[in-house]
């Protein structure tokens, strides 16, 4: 979770500092520049989930071992490697998930951006971490990050599809 909240961290900062960007170019009736924006938005951010995937695939150990885990039983180091792989498999989506709860709130659509987090943070989070492990033991609660993460990303694409369209109408500039 440490790890996942540095990656996330990086992912919030980028994505807030769009929030003025955004903004002004919505006002100044730039709607071409936000797409453009957006898009390299999801880029950056998919990067950072690149990075982070990597990471938490190559360097597995080293990570675990810089939190606290290092003189922990060799159980105990196969379990957290377990975790920390199933977990974070899917960080790439979730960071582009975040990018697009941010952006959604940037584009004036508070309510699209908080329901698209309160489907990812209870509806799927809360509800999967108890029901998967029910069918599935404690590999359910480690998959209910990543497959909440894939079903999330999917309502994000319609969600940000929609939008994208609105921002395609009307666009000065182009």
């Amino acid at each position: 979770m440490k790890f996942f909240q540095i990656i996330i961290s990086i992912v919030v900062g980028t994505a807030a500092g769009c929030i003025p960007l955004v903004g002004f170019n919505i006002g100044a009736g730039r709607k071409d520049r936000v797409r453009e924006l957006f898009i390299k938005l999801l880029i950056g951010e998919a990067a950072v989930g690149v990075i982070g995937f990597i990471l938490a695939e190559v360097f597995p150990y080293q990570l675990i071992s810089i939190f606290g885990a290092a003189n922990e039983s060799s159980y105990y180091t196969e379990f957290a490697v377990k975790a920390f792989r199933v977990y974070l498999c899917m960080i790439i989506l979730a960071c582009i998930n975040k990018a697009c709860f941010i952006f959604l709130q940037a584009m004036g659509k508070a309510l699209a951006s908080t329901a698209l987090s309160m489907i990812r943070e209870v509806v799927f989070g809360v509800g999967f971490a108890l029901m998967l492990p029910v069918f599935f033991g404690l590999n359910g609660v480690l998959y209910s990050m990543p497959l909440s993460d894939v079903l999330t990303f999917l309502v994000a694409v319609f969600l940000i599809h929609r939008t994208y369209k609105v921002l395609g109408t009307a666009a000065s500039g182009e």
